[in-house]
């Protein structure tokens, strides 16, 4: 579903929407429609339509500004002409002519008329008779555009006193019917009907003898369509899905839609396969007073093979399905309390069905509050593996994971103080379990010096408290963590210092900024703490000057080290060129505990840096890299490129990883990956898209790999037309890995969406 967006109407668009007017049926144009430019079929000649009773009358006067008037005595008529204006309250009248019949009390507005009713909508017509309440009545050769979004023309219609309209041979459509440069557009869609009745209460419109057009063609026939012109959705049909998978075979989806009140609505939507057994799927959505939920839930009956089998005739048979829920209520202003919840009946059911391609699915709840100068958290947080090998038993569940921040509002010694507080248990049913606390306060003060040097001095100090038991079913050594219970006190120290040095170049600005940072901490107990959260450690750009450079809380770097390095950025006109580049010393021969290949395991850390180069909004290039250093080969290259418009693009990526670490790490694999993605947009509003993922790592950068260093991963091309009301497209997508039951080979999906119409 999706609501109708409000789109502002010019005089000039209404004058160029008229002419899509459906002509009658027996051929008869009012001037103004323009019968060359007609579109659609012919629709019958309506029936009389009752008027609705008159809403209560207001005594408010009407003022009105003319260019000229004349009043007739014998007449008794007055005759305003030249720029009129009416206005009544939030009700308004121009015109270039209006007659005012003092007997009758009728008003009769002339010309380019364009009538505001108290809603909002917009009235742009011919000819319009009014009540001396401003009370619209017939008119003719209109358009009627709503205060919600969307347009109705029609030939004829009348407007009772209390706002409901009654159109004759009617179009609607949600589309601009003009050019970003002022020129008539036509629809790709509208929605042609004999009778069209908009309900100024219930901001509802029915069509009567209905059919929908797309490019000019009728397609379905709608009878008795109904929908709301405030955005709101109205039950019905969904727009089905069709596709085909290798996995699955052809499939078509259908489903229907109930908005169950104002703030709660059900979607339910079946699937078949000529693969597969049907599935199911429903969608619940509910906005409270203080919050909103939803919950998605996915169920079929079939077979599936188990992640890793490596022969036929293993599969089971059983339910299968996936559940999706989550939410968030704002308990006041600070509080607030967010879930969510992700389960599937096995490892596979998702990519097969094509529904999610993550190879991890994370369930999470939390309580948070932020205070002005503090935040609190209270969490917890279950991983449910799918498409990775593994255990699940030595999966963790992080419960409770607790975290304080206090941000002190008085300077200590002239600096800013944090205090933390925080708490972690993880409980495996198969490997080791692991209970963390600790408080820490730190200490930070900036200060420029008199000849525009930046001084930074840094305090951290840390209590920590473990507790850790069956810690021998960790496999990788460097992880475990000794039984029983543990503490360590941690103090670091540093000192950084920048000196901004900027000058003029080329016509633009150079800011070459040297830095230099001295930090240090006493031995840290690390070997007999396990490692939970500091394993995934990788040397750039980001970390180097960091107090601690491994990720999580677990590890501790120690010692004293002497960072260096520069930043530069270049601005010239339309250009900005930057970069940054460092290395580390430890002073220090102490066994590193950085494993061998993450650029920090000797005396001289690698060479790490970033290089970023923009031209204004069509080039964007940023290069990370880690050079070995003695050798300078590359450990690390990085290459993110695009190129482009927002609608005709190319993006580029290039990663390799080749740090040569040990194959028993598993969270610091070598990998070696390009990807490419585009677009190209041509006529107005066709375009066509591809993207590609190959995997280039082979077993001599990661013995594990079972690539040959060209193995495609999956591939995509397809064609796409979009407007501002219109979304249809077909892609084809080529996957080159089977995964137990989700197979490898072909795919094809349509895309169909309406705009502007409350339903995709």
């Amino acid at each position: 579903m999706q609501p109708v967006r409000l789109a502002a109407l010019a005089t000039c668009a209404a004058i160029a929407f008229l002419p899509l007017l459906a002509h009658a049926q027996d051929g008869s144009v009012p001037p103004r429609l323009g019968r060359d430019e007609l579109l659609g079929q012919d629709t019958p000649d309506p029936a009389e339509t009752p008027a609705p009773a008159p809403s209560p009358i207001t005594d408010e006067p009407i003022a009105f500004e003319a260019t000229g008037v004349e009043y007739d005595s014998e007449g008794e008529t007055v005759t305003a002409s030249g720029d009129v204006i009416l206005r009544q309250g939030d009700q308004s009248v121009r015109a270039d002519a209006v007659n005012w019949d003092r007997t009758s009390g009728q008003i009769v507005a002339t010309g380019d008329v364009r009538f505001v009713d108290r809603d909002g909508n917009q009235l742009f017509t011919d000819r319009l008779e009014l009540t001396d309440e401003l009370r619209a009545g017939a008119m003719s050769n209109l358009l009627l555009a709503f205060n919600a979004g969307g347009r109705l023309a029609a030939t004829e219609g009348r407007r009772s006193d209390n706002g409901d309209i009654a159109l004759e041979r009617a179009v609607y459509s949600g589309c601009q019917v003009e050019t970003a440069e002022g020129c008539p557009d036509q629809p790709s869609w509208r929605i042609t009907a004999s009778r069209v009745f908009y309900d100024a209460e219930d901001r509802s419109v029915r069509f009567e003898g209905a059919w929908f057009e797309l490019f000019g063609r009728r397609l379905l026939p709608l009878p008795g369509y109904t929908f709301n012109t405030d955005g709101s959705a109205n039950n019905g049909v969904l727009i089905p899905n069709v596709g085909y998978t290798p996995a699955n075979g052809l499939e078509a989806s259908a489903g229907y839609y109930w908005r169950l009140a104002t703030n709660r609505d059900l979607a339910v939507t079946g699937t078949v396969f000529t693969g597969a057994k049907p599935m199911i799927s429903a969608q619940y959505r509910q906005l409270t007073q203080n919050g909103a939920y939803q919950i998605t839930g996915y169920a079929t009956q079939g077979a599936r093979i188990p992640l890793g089998a490596q022969e036929t005739g293993q599969e089971k048979d059983g339910l299968r399905g996936y559940l999706f829920a989550n939410g968030r209520i704002q308990l006041d202003p600070a509080w607030s309390l967010t879930g969510s919840l992700r389960l599937a009946s096995d490892r596979t059911f998702l990519r097969r069905y094509d529904i999610s391609r993550d190879d991890r699915l994370r369930s999470t709840i939390a309580a948070e509050r932020i205070g002005d100068r503090s935040y609190f958290s209270l969490a917890g947080w279950a991983t449910q593996l799918l498409l990775v090998q593994g255990d699940q038993g030595q999966v963790p569940l992080a419960l409770p994971a607790m975290d304080y921040r206090l941000n002190l509002a008085d300077p200590v010694a002239g600096g800013t103080v944090q205090l933390q507080a925080n708490t972690l248990a993880l409980t495996r049913s198969e490997g080791q379990d692991t209970q963390r606390a600790f408080t820490s306060a730190r200490w930070t003060r900036r200060s420029i010096t008199s000849w525009g040097q930046e001084l930074t001095f840094s305090a951290l100090v840390r209590g920590d408290v473990y507790h850790t038991n069956q810690s021998e079913l960790t496999a990788t050594l460097p992880y475990r963590g000794a039984e029983g219970w543990h503490g360590r006190g941690i103090a670091i120290g540093a000192v950084d210092l920048k000196w901004p040095l900027a000058g003029e170049f080329l016509g633009g600005t150079q800011v070459l900024t040297p830095r230099v940072q001295l930090a240090g901490s006493p031995d840290v107990k690390n070997t007999d703490i396990p490692n939970e959260d500091s394993r995934a450690f990788e040397l750039d750009n980001s970390n180097l000057f960091s107090l601690n450079r491994f990720p999580g809380y677990d590890r501790v770097e120690d010692g004293v080290r002497l960072t260096y390095g520069a930043d530069y950025q270049l601005d010239l006109p339309g250009w900005r060129i930057s970069g940054t580049v460092g290395q580390s010393y430890r002073l220090t021969d102490k066994l590193a505990l950085f494993p061998d290949g993450t650029g920090l395991s000797s005396e001289f850390s690698d060479y790490v840096g970033r290089v970023n180069v923009q031209y204004r909004n069509f080039l964007r290039l940023t290069h990370r890299f880690r050079l070995d250093k003695d050798s300078l080969g590359i450990r690390r290259n990085e290459i993110d490129a695009a190129i482009g418009s927002d609608r005709t693009y190319l993006e580029l990526g290039y990663l390799r990883l080749n740090r040569n670490l040990d194959p028993g790490f598993e969270d610091l694999r070598d990998r070696e990956e390009v990807r490419a993605a585009g677009r190209v947009a041509f006529a107005r509003y066709w375009s066509i898209f591809g993207s590609a993922v190959v995997n280039l790592t082979d077993r001599q950068e990661d013995p594990l790999n079972e690539s040959d260093g060209f193995s495609p991963v999956r591939t995509r091309l397809g064609f796409a037309y979009a407007d501002d009301c219109l979304e249809l497209g077909f892609t084809w997508r080529r996957d080159y890995i089977s995964i137990a039951d989700a197979q490898e080979g072909s795919s094809f999906r349509f895309h169909f969406a309406l705009r502007n119409l409350n339903f995709r």
